[in-house]
């Protein structure tokens, strides 16, 4: 089942006195942590809601294959109403999501991939009596999620749902940690070092030169969705100008139209993948996931092997 995931980073920070998801954990920042924890455990897309400082967040994950959309209010509305903006995108895009605040940066790719095998309609890890994040939804509940009005957050309107919640017991201490604090983060640091190991696989395409990358795939997945090369390169924190170089680069490299640009008129242009793009598409997103797979088996079996 397709698992995307929703990280909420739009609030002010009051309790930090400081920007919580570019603040150092070892050598990188708290979102780019929890967005390489995510990519990990196979979770796409990854949507990062953004407000606060929004236009400096959005430049330090942009590189990072992520998908960004702001909350206009986040200096007058809760978690929850960031979090809906994230789920209200993933609707149709995913069977379930993973869910989590951007201050709690050192869950570990086991306990991702522990929740999005576990099949419930809502999975909370538990470490010893405690629930953490990140929670894991079905899709299936988010319409009610969104219509929630409540007071009582994403836990009331999870509650409002009747949905059975299967709490996983997980050995992770890091589903807990809360940094709130300055002092949080050093305690964070030993937990953060022994996690960074990892294969990191980035597949090109190439003929005369190289034209299909992570970002160009991403870009071509966003314009198939939002029928506009404008929002596409919104949502990537792209500019518009270095999208269409992006395009038509891999135009003149493949010899086919990968895009169809449909004129103006009463509703405005807009554009599209053609059939060409969309098959292009899915064999790079295929020749991906087999890849991720192929290099992870081959990871675990050559460093097992190595540490015994």
């Amino acid at each position: 089942m397709k698992t995307g995931a929703v990280i909420v980073a739009a609030g002010m920070s009051s309790r930090m006195g400081a920007f919580k998801p570019m603040l150092k954990v070892g050598s990188i920042s708290t979102i780019r942590r929890i967005i390489f924890t995510l990519q990990q455990a196979g979770a796409d897309p990854v949507v990062v809601v953004t407000g606060n400082r929004a236009d400096i967040l959005e430049k330090h994950v942009s590189k990072m294959g992520v998908i960004c959309l702001r909350n206009p209010e986040y200096a007058s509305t809760q978690m929850l109403d960031s979090a809906k903006i994230g789920f209200r995108y993933l609707l149709c895009e995913c069977g379930q999501v993973l869910f989590t605040p951007v201050d709690i940066p050192l869950f570990t790719v086991q306990t991702a991939e522990t929740l999005m095998a576990s099949g419930a309609d809502v999975a909370i890890p538990l470490y010893g009596d405690q629930e953490g994040h990140p929670l894991l939804i079905s899709t299936g509940l988010l319409p009610g999620v969104l219509q929630y009005e409540g007071e009582n957050g994403l836990r009331g309107a999870l509650d409002c749902s009747r949905a059975q919640l299967r709490r996983i017991p997980v050995e992770d201490e890091g589903v807990l940690f809360d940094a709130d604090t300055p002092e949080d983060f050093q305690n964070l640091l030993s937990w953060h070092n022994a996690q960074l190991l990892h294969p990191q696989v980035k597949i090109e395409l190439a003929r005369e030169e190289i034209f299909l990358t992570p970002d160009a795939a991403l870009l071509l997945r966003l314009i198939d969705r939002t029928e506009s090369v404008r929002t596409a390169c919104r949502q990537m924190n792209l500019s518009y100008s270095k999208g269409w170089t992006i395009l038509n680069q891999m135009e003149k490299q493949l010899d086919y139209s990968v895009v169809v640009r449909h004129p103006g008129g009463m509703g405005g242009g807009h554009t599209s993948l053609s059939d060409k793009g969309r098959w292009l598409l899915r064999c790079y997103d295929q020749m991906v996931r087999e890849s991720n797979q192929a290099v992870k088996e081959i990871y675990q079996q050559i460093f097992k092997k190595t540490k015994d």
